[in-house]
């Protein structure tokens, strides 16, 4: 189950790298040519070394992180239209998806470090 979770959050992480790049770059940007939004991903990579080596406190503080880009998804699906409002559903799906798969990934570690009673 540990090392799904870790998958699940590794996949997730990277496909929101691409997508946001892929978004902004040429998929629909807010301008034609792409935009300075494509910094938006710069802020991912952050935690991708910790979350690639499986680091408990990366996990942590990224989920908390990753809460910026779910509502970034779905203010852009509510108000965009066309491919531009797909992307951003898609964006909050894997936003989501990394979130939960964080969370019970942290959740696993501090349940095994409780003390036995």
């Amino acid at each position: 189950m540990k090392n799904t979770l870790h998958y699940i959050s590794i996949t997730s992480l990277i496909a929101l790298i691409v997508l946001c790049l892929a978004w902004e770059g040429w998929l629909a940007p807010l301008r034609p040519g792409g935009t300075l939004l494509v910094a938006k991903a710069v802020p991912l990579l952050l935690p991708l070394f910790g979350i690639l080596r499986g680091k408990v406190y990366t996990y942590q503080w990224a989920s908390m992180l990753i809460l910026l880009y779910f509502t970034e998804g779905v203010v852009r699906a509510w108000s965009d239209h066309g491919l531009s409002a797909t992307l951003g559903m898609i964006e909050a799906g894997l936003s989501i998806t990394f979130f939960l798969s964080a969370i019970f990934y942290a959740r696993m570690f501090k349940v095994a470090k409780k003390p036995a009673r």
